[in-house]
């Protein structure tokens, strides 16, 4: 009997792993999406052409008391399906233990890196802002904890190069690789081949969100590590310093040849349609900018003259 799957997810991501599982002739139960804004959601949209169940939801919890409950509704709703198995395939709610354990075959979740390093939600980022060379992906059995159970797929090699964002190390390496991680742990646990690997604590570490404040430029520091923050936080939150009172955010950054005897942080010029800005021990290379709440623009077109500085 074919295994019996509630998947959710969101986004491309979530809609090429649902097309990969129909593909492979996985039974899908039902498909869980937050619910939609101004524009359509990839899953959703495929769910609705599949004609499979689809529930949208931006909360499965709501606090009483001190803590949480499942939202009782949806988790009876849940658990009319029948799932045998969840796939978490991009899932930023937080689901209650009552419905991530349910399923005779529990729950299988998709992480972008090599657990336990980089556990929590700004996986992502934080590899690059701290100079990782090395990225990957895992499938693991979700428990109590963020991101901290046995693991049943991990594919590793994944080379984060000097000039990787976030974007380009998920979208470009790590999205289809991702994809396929997620296929064969399912796989897996069909055919009765999955192992459930503990994770090594020694080895574990866990990083919180990246925010406001973790995103906020600091000139003192050295050129490479601005570089890598910018990069982490590119295409969000955005590596920002204060310009006319306002944050300024930088994005497509790099860093440029030469070295700068000017105060960090000082605009030195254009180059290449590209802004340059000091930094302690180096340069700055910027491809474009946003000005408080504005839209992107390039660089060269967001007003800054040499001697500008940024706070």
């Amino acid at each position: 009997m074919p295994l019996r799957l509630a998947l959710f997810g969101q986004a491309a991501f979530g809609k090429d792993v649902l097309d990969r599982l129909l593909g492979e002739g996985f039974e899908i139960a039902g498909v869980y999406t937050p619910p939609e804004g101004g524009r359509p959601d990839p899953l959703a949209e495929q769910a609705r052409a599949s004609q499979l169940p689809l529930f949208q939801y931006r909360y499965f919890r709501k606090r009483v008391g001190a803590g949480f409950e499942p939202i009782g509704r949806i988790l009876d709703e849940y658990r009319g399906l029948g799932a045998d198995l969840n796939v978490l395939a991009y899932v930023t709610a937080i689901l209650p233990p009552q419905l991530v354990d349910h399923p005779p075959k529990r729950s299988l979740c998709f992480h972008p890196s090599l657990l336990p390093r980089y556990r929590g939600g700004s996986a992502l980022a934080w590899q690059i802002i701290l100079g990782e060379q090395e990225s990957g992906v895992t499938v693991f059995q979700p428990d109590a904890g963020v991101d901290t159970g046995p693991i049943v797929v991990q594919k590793r090699g994944v080379a984060i190069e000097s000039s990787d964002t976030a974007a380009s190390l998920y979208f470009k390496k790590l999205y289809p690789l991702g994809v396929e991680a997620v296929v064969e742990a399912v796989r897996a646990v069909a055919d009765g081949s999955a192992r459930y690997e503990p994770q090594e604590e020694a080895q574990a570490s866990f990083q919180g969100l990246v925010g406001e404040a973790e995103a906020r430029i600091d000139w003192s520091r050295p050129a490479a590590e601005l570089d890598r923050l910018a990069r982490g936080c590119d295409p969000q939150p955005g590596a920002w310093a204060q310009w006319q009172g306002e944050p300024l955010r930088l994005f497509d950054v790099g860093l440029a040849a030469g070295s700068a005897g000017e105060l960090a942080g000082s605009v030195l010029g254009l180059a290449g349609g590209r802004l340059l800005l000091a930094a302690a021990g180096g340069r700055l290379s910027v491809g474009r900018l946003r000005l408080g709440s504005g839209a992107k623009v390039a660089a060269a077109d967001a007003g800054l003259s040499p001697g500008d500085r940024l706070a």
